[in-house]
């Protein structure tokens, strides 16, 4: 009796897969276009696979906050076209970057295209969601991004950073609350040096 009632749902779990399709670029680009606020957990493999979980700000075009949760004492805020790490254990300032010169600037874009030539490097259906490789086609040099994405409704659920030094970050996002009115104080890098000095 138990193998009668489990082979259809064997059966059904071998044809989930096979319904789901890869999604479109384009509706990709839209949706990421749409997404005007977020804030959600995260969870982040590091490099040398430890793990960290925090806070989640986005704001577009070219605002995110990284809040890392304790013992971490760590933040990364993007705004103004640039990058910043603090690190609440060291007596240095933060360590800044041009926001062009990471990957995350695919996402983060007054205007993504991933139509765009030479943008997307690899667009693929990994089962479950639709694994899109991006990089910036002028600097390639600079690393890429492996954004993933369910559907029905679309929504950004991980992404990957290979940098262009051969390091590996993977970030997994909660559930997102979107549409939220977010302060342009809660990115501000100047505003936060101020606060740590």
């Amino acid at each position: 009796m138990l193998r009668i009632l489990t082979a259809p749902a064997a059966f059904l779990a071998m044809a989930l897969p096979t319904m789901a399709e890869i999604l479109p670029l384009q509706d990709i680009s839209d949706y990421l276009n749409d997404l005007k606020t977020a804030k959600t957990a995260f969870t982040q493999v590091n490099d040398d696979g430890s793990i960290s979980t925090g806070q989640f700000y986005l704001k577009r075009p070219g605002r995110v906050r990284f809040e890392y949760d304790p013992p971490a004492e760590a933040m990364v805020l993007a705004s103004a076209n640039t990058v910043a790490i603090f690190d609440g254990r060291s007596n240095q300032p933060p360590e800044t970057y041009p926001l062009k010169r990471t990957p995350l600037s695919v996402i983060l874009a007054r205007k993504v295209d991933l139509d765009k030539a030479n943008m997307v490097v690899g667009h693929s259906f990994d089962g479950t969601a639709t694994v899109v490789t991006a990089q910036d086609p002028e600097h390639p040099e600079y690393g890429n991004i492996q954004l993933m994405f369910t559907a029905d409704p679309v929504q950004l659920r991980q992404w990957i950073i290979n940098d262009g030094s051969g390091g590996k970050t993977t970030v997994i996002l909660g559930d997102m609350d979107v549409g939220l009115n977010l302060k342009n104080t809660l990115f501000n890098i100047e505003l936060h040096m101020g606060r740590t000095q």
